[in-house]
């Protein structure tokens, strides 16, 4: 076997190599010890419908990361592996599960629906990362948005991924004050820290921007327990209101549109989640231009990524009871990968300090993290519900015909507030 024949074998070899690298570097990452997160949510109760569809997003979120080889680090690339805990929507049932969940290996933990369930793990996490330096546990948080959580009860532990109650309701009353015709409105919401938040920041901003409206309503309800909306639906139509404003989520919004609807209330509905999981189907035609919701994404938002965005989670998720999407917790995910690649680590205190640094995008929707006290940066958006097929609804919710029609933008510095975070850092 001659010189120059040899060097042939061997070139065709290493190109082969090449070749497979990246299917090698791949299956490295499946291969490799997987990095941990624990999903604490609510997959049974009145509310397991936001706990599924939280699960879909961040499920999607994970496997599009791995289907790209994984985390990249300097021992070799690991994939990320979703974990799912049932809080059973109790604080007490959230808090077994972060046990079981750090017992389990996980040092990152996701979580959202509810602001006192998230108190809770926040407060717990705090004293263990204090105690235990070895297990240290970060929190990343999508959905819980009472502003105290990144204001007097900040923590280098969290970081919040959805834009707080304050600045959802700013964005709404940017809609409020241009309705000249509205002069008496209706505060109902959850009794609970996020609800009463919701109400608080609604009467300031009221009084701020349009002290000519009228409060003709003003309660909190017990959250998840209420099976019976028409009284309260009953009151709200006998107090005169041109519209109501909300923080309701889940059952507790979908039940008291429905409630209101069938009493026969024909004012508008100013949201934090009016956009999906039943709300859209419960108003029907009733809800033509008088429901509003606020987001930091919807669906019919008007560019080629966005539509493409939505399209790839439909194909992924085919059902329309599926079909709640929410472009926040791939950001969320990404700027955890971002984080850890940059740490070069999986090191909780390495990470976080990487995290306060975030910057990312996806689908030409940019956020970036604030690190004075950990709060999301990104663009806000206020859509009205049509049918679907109207001019700027192509795409409807959950099958239900109707959709959310983009009609204002606020950019992420129009969106941003102060904050009076004193962080305490390691």
């Amino acid at each position: 076997m001659n010189s120059s024949f040899i060097w042939r074998r061997r070139a065709l070899k290493i190109g082969a190599l090449a070749l497979c690298a990246p299917a090698i570097a791949q299956v490295h990452a499946q291969s490799a010890a997987p990095i941990r997160l624990a999903l604490i949510e609510s997959m049974s109760g009145p509310f397991a419908n936001t706990g599924e569809a939280v699960f879909r997003n961040i499920l999607w979120a994970v496997e599009r990361v791995n289907a790209r080889g994984g985390v990249k680090l300097p021992g070799g690339a690991r994939p990320l592996q979703l974990d799912r805990y049932d809080s059973k929507g109790q604080n007490e049932e959230a808090l077994s599960a972060l046990r079981a969940a750090m017992d389990d290996g996980a040092r990152v933990v996701l979580q959202g629906n509810s602001s006192a369930t998230a108190a809770a793990l926040l407060d717990a996490i705090d004293k263990n990362n204090e105690r235990d330096l070895s297990r240290r546990v970060l929190f990343l948080n999508y959905a819980a948005v009472d502003p105290i959580l990144t204001n007097e009860r900040c923590s280098f532990w969290h970081f919040r991924f959805d834009a707080h109650a304050d600045m959802r309701m700013a964005a709404l009353m940017d809609v409020v004050k241009g309705d000249a015709a509205l002069k008496r409105v209706y505060l109902i919401g959850q009794d609970y820290s996020f609800g009463q938040a919701v109400l608080r920041e609604a009467r300031r901003e009221l009084g701020v921007l349009r002290p000519d409206v009228q409060i003709v309503g003003d309660e909190l309800h017990p959250m998840g327990r209420v099976k019976d909306f028409a009284p309260y639906a009953s009151k709200i139509l006998a107090s005169g209101a041109q519209a109501v404003i909300t923080g309701n989520w889940g059952n507790d919004l979908t039940l008291l549109v429905k409630a209101a609807r069938e009493a026969g209330f024909n004012g508008t509905f100013y949201t934090f989640y009016g956009n999906a999981l039943g709300a859209p189907a419960a108003i029907g035609d009733a809800g033509i231009g008088r429901v509003l919701a606020v987001a930091d994404w919807l669906p019919n938002v008007p560019t080629p990524e966005s539509e493409a965005f939505y399209r790839a989670f439909r194909e992924r998720f085919p059902k329309p009871a599926d079909d709640y999407v929410h472009m926040r917790m791939r950001l969320m995910v990404e700027a955890l990968v971002q984080a850890m690649e940059r740490a070069g680590s999986v090191d909780t205190v390495a990470v976080a300090r990487a995290l306060e640094q975030a910057d990312v995008t996806v689908a030409g929707q940019r956020g970036r993290m604030r690190a004075a006290d950990h709060q999301f940066q990104q663009p806000l958006v206020v859509g009205v519900m049509d049918r679907q097929g109207a001019p700027g609804v192509k795409f409807d919710v959950e099958g239900s015909g109707y959709g959310f029609r983009v009609v204002k933008t606020l950019t992420a510095e129009q969106a941003e507030m102060p904050t009076t975070c004193k962080m305490q850092r390691p």
